[in-house]
């Protein structure tokens, strides 16, 4: 408790012990019949008393000063990745440098506050020299220094480790946040071996089956001049391309184009491989795997029309440079030699025409499920047209024909239309439409709007319909030949019309997956280290999604063994989280029950073998002494690291540091103060009472 005392305290204690000076004088004035040992004794309590009240409503807080030492934190940070295990320079003792960090530990905490901690891929306490770490996060280390010792003393950290970190960059960023000085213990070799590595390969992760692709590799070779080096790239386990690299360095790096060609629908793997040389310090960096998809999403388009005109070739321009797309182009009366199950979308260039042209093939449109866009213009049959299909017609229709200028709907979600293209197309001339009404049977996605003149309406120009699952698009007005003129006259690069028609044929030619059960994994490709996620949806007869019953899924690796797994539930949907699994090639089958139907969904993925240790083999010693010079602590090599004790222990700034804690208490929280009082008024009490003053 504070002893101190200003002059108003004084005075106040003053003025309390004078006030129970006076209630015992009123008390005890007249009672003379009294002994005189008596009456000043009883005189006391009564002013002890009142005393004591009056200085508890004086002073109802009191303060209270304390003081807490803190001795000073040292940290001990172990780097436990592959890498540490996996190079050592020559007279490296193990054995001797594990026992002697762990010597400086006991000596450390017997003065200081020791914490200690292993890193890798993963921040964890004590010490674990089992080198089995994936990849070395230095800055996710200091993060969660930061976070644990915010505030307090920390003296000094201490990290040993070999400056290669795969993970997290630089931690020279991160460790001013500390405030302390870094010792560290220069692990590995600086000098270079002979070593051939992969580094990296650039690649997209998605192909289309029958094209060619180029993957790019980049190697280095280490102590290898004059040497050739031999880049395989096999195709699940089959060599597809070979090449023979010159080393013409020490130091030698390149970066090798590989075309290949995507033969197969799925997951493919590739593994790209530099054949081991001899007396190579390590042959795990040699190979990289990697993961691309191949999809057929090879549609074919077929457009339809009586004849020739300039708008089939403006369409025709647009998706020819799309190797999706597998274009046809059919006039006239050949039309009714088609068979429309072979088209995935249906392009009708003013069809039905006044000519009547394909009637057999017109007669087959009401027969099959495919998507079709309807471009109608001044040689469409309207009246045919409306009794062809019934989500659109034109009313009131004549062989009068009406200017339509486009205007971009704001509104429209169905595919993007950016403002800058928007723009663009607003300003374009206008298509020659018939005249009349159109009305659209149902809900419709309006992309643009017509324009007659300066005035703006909402009657649609283009627009898309889906009907019980079958899409359909509209556009009402020929002249597309007239936008493209529009864009040549502005001289734009990059052709808005051409991207408008790409955009609407993609829009109706993908197919909806209207599978009521779903289960695929949350990415194709898992690191070793990584949980591998497996999402599920279920839906009923309405499609709703409903997550009722259980989903069971078996999982299966390359060796044929079996694991068994129950989906959790997620909101209306479910996942599965199959913690880590080793490196390899992984398929699955989920199945579940809904009422009497079963479902069942297959899938596939890979888990990538992580060889991000093993890419670096020469330690950046240059980083660790970075690390210590910034922060004013020092570099050891193995050998001399028990003497960072005697380094620490000669640093000013690592000392205990006294922290003074201020509070305010509550006198009423004084028990024994109340206890006092009570005593004391009982004793009053009891003698009053005895000489009979009550």
């Amino acid at each position: 408790m504070d002893n101190s005392f200003n002059f108003y305290t004084i005075m106040t204690l003053i003025g309390c012990l004078l006030l129970g000076l006076l209630f015992a004088y009123v008390a005890y004035r007249k009672t003379s019949h009294l002994t005189p040992k008596l009456r000043w004794f009883l005189a006391s309590l009564r002013a002890l008393v009142v005393a004591v009240i009056a200085g508890l409503l004086c002073f109802p807080l009191v303060k209270n000063l304390s003081y807490q030492l803190e001795k000073p934190v040292i940290i001990i940070a172990q780097d436990n990745s592959l890498s540490i295990g996996h190079v050592h320079p020559a007279g490296f003792d193990q054995k001797k440098y594990e026992a002697d960090l762990q010597q400086l530990s006991a000596q450390l905490s017997d003065k200081y506050d020791l914490k200690v901690y292993h890193f890798s891929d993963s921040v964890n306490k004590g010490f674990d020299f089992s080198n089995q770490g994936k990849l070395s996060n230095a800055t996710a280390l200091f993060n969660r220094l930061n976070d644990e010792y915010l505030n307090r003393n920390i003296g000094a950290v201490i990290m040993a480790s070999d400056g290669i970190f795969n993970r997290g960059g630089s931690p020279l960023y991160d460790l001013n946040k500390l405030k302390a000085p870094v010792y560290t213990i220069a692990l590995g070799d600086t000098i270079p071996k002979r070593d051939l590595r992969v580094v990296n390969v650039n690649h997209n992760n998605l192909v289309y089956l029958n094209n060619d692709f180029t993957i790019e590799v980049q190697v280095e070779a280490f102590e290898s001049k004059g040497e050739q080096a031999k880049l395989k790239v096999f195709e699940n386990g089959k060599v597809m391309a070979e090449h023979l690299i010159p080393v013409n360095s020490h130091a030698f790096s390149a970066t090798i184009p590989v075309k290949l060609k995507a033969n197969k629908i799925g997951l493919q793997k590739y593994t790209v491989q530099l054949v081991p040389m001899a007396n190579e310090v390590s042959e795990k960096n040699n190979t990289q795997e990697v993961f691309i998809e191949v999809i057929d999403a090879r549609q074919q388009v077929l457009i339809a029309a009586g004849g020739p005109h300039p708008d089939i070739s403006v369409i025709k321009q647009a998706l020819s440079a799309n190797k999706n797309y597998d274009l046809k182009v059919v006039l006239g009366e050949e039309l009714n030699a088609l068979n429309l199950n072979d088209y995935g979308l249906l392009i009708l260039y003013q069809l039905p025409d006044l000519q009547r042209t394909g009637a057999a093939f017109m007669g087959k449109l009401g027969q099959v499920n495919v998507p079709v866009w309807y471009i109608v213009g001044a040689q469409t049959d309207v009246n045919r047209f409306n009794a062809l299909q019934k989500m659109v017609s034109i009313n009131g229709a004549s062989s009068n024909i009406q200017e339509a200028f486009p205007t971009v709907n704001t509104d429209f979600t169905a595919f993007d239309i950016d403002p800058a293209a928007a723009k663009i197309i607003n300003d374009f001339d206008p298509l020659l439409a018939p005249f009349g009404k159109v009305v659209v049977n149902g809900p419709g996605f309006v992309a643009l709007k017509q324009r007659i003149g300066k005035v703006k309406t909402d009657a649609a120009q283009l627009f898309f319909v889906n009907d019980n699952g079958r899409k359909s698009g509209y556009l009402i007005g020929e002249g597309l030949w007239r936008w493209k003129l529009s864009e040549a006259k502005d001289g734009l690069s990059n052709p808005v019309l051409h991207d408008l028609i790409a955009k609407t044929v993609q829009y109706l030619a993908v197919k909806d997956d209207k599978r009521k059960f779903k289960a695929a994994p949350s990415k194709n490709t898992f690191e070793e280290n990584e949980n591998v996620l497996i999402n599920a949806v279920l839906y009923n007869d309405s499609y709703v999604a409903v997550n009722t019953p259980d989903v069971s899924l078996q999982l299966k690796n390359e060796a044929g063994k079996l694991y068994n797994f129950l989906f959790s539930r997620t909101g209306t949907t479910y996942q599965l989280d199959a913690g880590m699994l080793p490196a390899g090639n992984y398929t699955f089958t989920a199945n579940t029950t809904l009422g009497d139907k079963k479902y069942q969904a297959q899938g596939a993925f890979y888990v990538n073998a992580m060889i991000a240790e093993y890419q670096q083999t020469i330690a950046n010693h240059q980083l660790l002494h970075n690390m210590a010079l910034q922060t004013n602590g020092k570099l050891y090599m193995p050998a001399n690291l028990l003497k960072i004790q005697e380094d620490i222990e000669k640093n000013e700034n690592v000392k205990t540091l006294s922290y003074e804690d201020l509070k305010y208490e509550a006198l009423i929280n004084f028990k024994w103060l109340f206890a006092m009082i009570i005593l004391l008024l009982s004793l009053e009490w009891f003698f009053r009472k005895r000489n009979g003053e009550i």
